[in-house]
């Protein structure tokens, strides 16, 4: 197993970097931050896990421990392929990963392209008791996020935009007021 590269990035791609280890490119496909990690110039390292199949070996590369270690969990869920695994990754943090699961919020990952709803469903359902409950999941919001971000949905805007808006709110405040307070900075 291939856990962790040191090296340069020598070529980027659209979805894949080349990383000079010593003289030998590994080809990596990046999550969005460990992409950016990439961009800079010098040596960086990143974290990876080394997908074995038939046909192909195939390598993924992360910005951190916490990615790769939720990669590998989301590997675990019925239907779920590491080229899922990694757009899901690579769509939040982590945190706001394991929030969305301890929450049940499906919509999360909804929006991210090529998950439906059952995908979603099974990720938040399968997950949920290996990655711990809502006592462990710092709290910015829990519920009354969830109803205001729906709102805001309802009304035209996509989850990150919903989310933007509400980012900026005092997480204190019920859902009501916080969706008035959005509306009225987007004004």
């Amino acid at each position: 197993m291939i856990a962790r590269l040191r090296g340069t990035a020598v070529a980027r791609g659209t979805d894949a970097i080349v990383l000079d280890v010593g003289g030998v490119g590994y080809l990596v496909q990046p999550t969005r931050r460990a992409a950016q990690k990439a961009r800079g110039k010098g040596e960086i390292v990143i974290e990876t896990y080394l997908h074995v199949r038939e046909d192909v070996l195939q390598l993924y590369g992360f910005a951190d421990a916490e990615e790769r270690e939720l990669f590998e969990q989301l590997l675990s869920v019925s239907g779920v392929g590491p080229k899922v695994a990694l757009a899901i990754v690579s769509g939040s943090t982590p945190a706001e990963l394991r929030r969305a699961i301890a929450l049940d919020d499906t919509a999360r990952f909804e929006a991210i392209p090529g998950i439906g709803r059952k995908t979603a469903q099974r990720v938040v359902l399968e997950l949920k008791e290996k990655l711990g409950d809502v006592a462990s999941v710092p709290e910015q919001g829990g519920r009354p996020q969830l109803v205001a971000r729906e709102a805001l949905m309802e009304l035209g805007y996509s989850l990150l935009e919903a989310d933007q808006a509400l980012a900026e709110i005092d997480p204190e405040l019920p859902a009501e007021e916080r969706v008035r307070l959005a509306l009225r900075r987007a004004a």
